[in-house]
């Protein structure tokens, strides 16, 4: 009788399972900033991928695109790149990425900075609360 052998198909998953599991915390990039833990919905998956605004601990921002998202950018070069994101695709999403020690004010003004270049709408980015422990 003739017998398919799957030991070899086996062996070929939990090689790439663990391939995968080393690989995706690399692929994880951005400015490390701790979120403030607010119970919200999900935002709804877009095709686009959003620009995020990352306003760290010391009041810096920094945007997902560019050469270098790891380079702090001053508020007009923020402006301009954001704008010309916007006026090629008008229905990318904007979010901010506020570190929970950052204050208040930095945070509104990135808001305001992404408005005056043409953000129709700007979503927070916030951690789910962990739960209560009993």
């Amino acid at each position: 009788m003739s017998e398919i052998n799957v030991v070899p198909y086996i062996d070929v998953m939990l090689v790439l399972l663990v391939i995968f599991m080393v690989t995706a915390p690399l692929l994880t990039q951005g400015v490390k900033v701790d979120l403030p833990q607010a119970a919200s919905e999900p935002i709804e998956s877009e095709q686009l991928e959003p620009l995020v605004v990352t306003v760290d601990v010391g009041g810096n921002y920094y945007l997902n695109i560019g050469a270098d998202p790891k380079q702090a950018i001053d508020h007009q070069a923020l402006v301009n790149k954001v704008a010309a994101v916007l006026r090629h695709k008008p229905d990318t999403p904007v979010l901010v990425r506020g570190d929970k020690d950052v204050s208040y004010g930095r945070v509104v003004t990135a808001m305001a900075l992404l408005q005056r270049a043409g953000a129709p709408s700007v979503g927070l980015i916030t951690q789910a609360p962990e739960p209560v422990k009993r």
